[in-house]
């Protein structure tokens, strides 16, 4: 640079011995005009020169974060690999999650028919029992009721039993009979007979006590059931409950009379209904 203002230093010197006042003046002027250019030129040289280095330092970054998004998506096919084969696991189990479920829901499908099938049992018994005790007999001394899958029959002693025995009137035998019948037509029920007394304490020669009276009550029945209606022995059962579960309170003739009944209950052989289960599984 120092050779060049030196040369137009020269030049100024030779050129004002040679030429006139006034070339000389433009000369001056152009070599001014010169150095200004060359000035700006040196400026734009170094402001190139500093962009280049400020798009060096971006090439740079760049070239950085794309060695970083290189090594992620490493990590990222590595993770999508893991998924894939975490997806695969996960669908097979959701698989064997829904084929149980499936079995489940057939399970308890059939469960359903099973209950469906004795509830139609249940209600066909409860039908002919109305239709044929309510022939001619009070539905205050004989009540027909369904809960659930069991059916109760319930009959005031007066229609069975003369007061404090366990005798069965002839009276009884007829009702006994259309009972017995019903039964009969369901042998796939078990029968439960099972005797109430009220609060009133017994105490005979033959009787100890509630308990006894309940007792025999049932068993006289069971054995009408079985020796006159050849009701299958297998399926009866005599049970006793004295004055413990009572219908209503013991404060009146009338409601002691309520209390004093023999509840036949039909109900599903709970043996066989555990079976079934047991061969579903």
């Amino acid at each position: 640079m120092k050779k060049v203002i030196l040369l137009f230093s020269v030049t100024s010197l030779f050129l004002s011995s040679c030429v006139s006042k006034k070339q000389f003046t433009e000369l001056q002027n152009q070599n001014s005009n010169n150095l200004q250019q060359l000035a700006i030129a040196k400026k734009q040289l170094s402001d190139t020169s500093s962009e280049l280095d400020k798009e060096q330092n971006k090439i740079v970054s760049l070239e950085d974060k794309i060695k970083y998004l290189l090594k992620g998506n490493e990590k990222t096919l590595e993770f999508v690999d893991n998924l894939t084969v975490l997806s695969k696991s996960a669908s097979e189990n959701v698989k064997a999650t829904l084929t149980q479920l499936n079995k489940k829901d057939e399970y308890i499908r059939y469960i359903q028919a099973v209950n469906s099938r004795r509830d139609s049992i249940n209600l066909a018994v409860a039908f002919n029992l109305k239709k044929v005790l309510n022939n001619g007999l009070n539905d205050d001394d004989i009540q027909v009721n369904i809960e659930k899958t069991i059916v109760y029959i319930s009959i005031a002693d007066k229609l069975l039993f003369k007061s404090g025995s366990y005798k069965v009137s002839s009276r009884a035998t007829s009702i006994l009979k259309k009972v017995a019948d019903v039964i009969n037509a369901q042998p796939e029920m078990d029968v439960m007979v099972e005797g109430h007394t009220d609060s009133k304490t017994i105490k005979t020669d033959v009787l100890d006590d509630n308990w006894d009276l309940s007792v025999k009550r049932s068993t006289s029945i069971v054995r009408i059931l079985q020796n006159e209606f050849d009701v299958t022995p297998a399926r009866l059962i005599a049970a006793g409950r004295s004055s413990y579960v009572p219908l209503v309170e013991n404060d009146t003739p009338e409601n002691m009379a309520k209390n004093r009944r023999t509840k036949i209950i039909i109900m599903p052989k709970l043996d066989q209904f555990f079976d079934l289960l047991d061969s579903k599984q």
